[in-house]
Parts: C-alpha cells; structure tokens; sequence
C-alpha cells in the first residue's frame, strides 16, 4: 500500500458537483493498494499515517502527529499511485489491486484509522467514484508512506 500524505489546510471531495465530505486542518490521504496488500498492510499502514510527526510545536518543528494535535483525515481511493511508467508513455495499472480488494483494504485502513483517533476525525471520498478533490496545502508538506509490502 502507498498514501500520499499531504498536510492540509483544508481539503474536500465533491463527487457529480456536489460535497462528499471535508476537513479542516490535519491530512488529506491518497490510498493505492496493490494486489499483494492485505490487512495487516493497512493496519500498519494506518499506525504510521496517524504518529507520522509533520505538524509544527511550538518552536516551529516538525514535531507533532495527527494524534498529538487532534486534527483530522480526509482518505481517498487512488489506485494510480502504483501506476508502471516503466515502458513507454501509457502507464500501467497491472499492479494495482482488483476493485474488490482495494475496497476491502481501504476500508480496513480507514476502520484502523477510526480506531486510532475516532470516528468522528476520519473523512472518506467515495470509492471507485470520479471524484474531484480540493485541497489547500500547508507548508507544502507532502510525505509518500509505505506499508511492509512496498519495500520487497
């Protein structure tokens, strides 16, 4: 699994022109699941996204997580992130997981998410949609996590 984590301001999903769901400050992430994932990738995963420490203290230091400021998380389906641009101009979507699958583990790292820093803080698109996605970015800081699997 791959979430391209950007730090937001704000960031909202609309869906057919209309408002799917927002947040204020805290992440917006962008979840690609490859067909070797599982749900141990998105608890891990999950843990990671939540103690990643890339909100500013009070000396303006990288030093604080989602947990430590109570922000909250705007997810997001994004099955080109495993995108193969190895050959030629088109890319490849081959190592991107089954629909079926990615939203099973989507889910899952959402439902890890929601354990972690409740309910109420976890935002969602809406999966397999064509979803437009507003954001705008803090800092900018934009951080690529991978699960155990994405280093083999």
């Amino acid at each position: 699994m791959i979430a391209l984590i950007q730090r937001v301001l704000e960031a909202s999903v609309t869906v057919d022109s209309q408002l799917i769901d927002g947040i204020g400050s805290g992440l917006l992430v962008l979840l690609g699941v490859k067909g070797s994932d599982d749900s141990e990738e998105a608890s891990y995963l999950a843990s990671k996204t939540v103690n990643l420490r890339i909100f500013s203290d009070k000396e303006n230091k990288m030093n604080l997580s989602l947990l430590d400021t109570g922000y909250e998380i705007l997810v997001v389906s994004q099955f080109t992130l495993h995108a193969d641009t190895r050959h030629g101009n088109r890319p490849s979507f081959t190592n991107s997981a089954e629909a079926e699958l990615a939203k099973e583990l989507y889910e899952s790292y959402i439902f890890n998410l929601r354990q972690l820093i409740g309910y109420h803080k976890v935002h969602t698109g809406k999966f397999g949609a064509m979803m437009k996605v507003k954001l705008i970015n803090d800092g900018p800081v934009t951080i690529i996590l991978k699960s155990k699997n994405e280093y083999f």
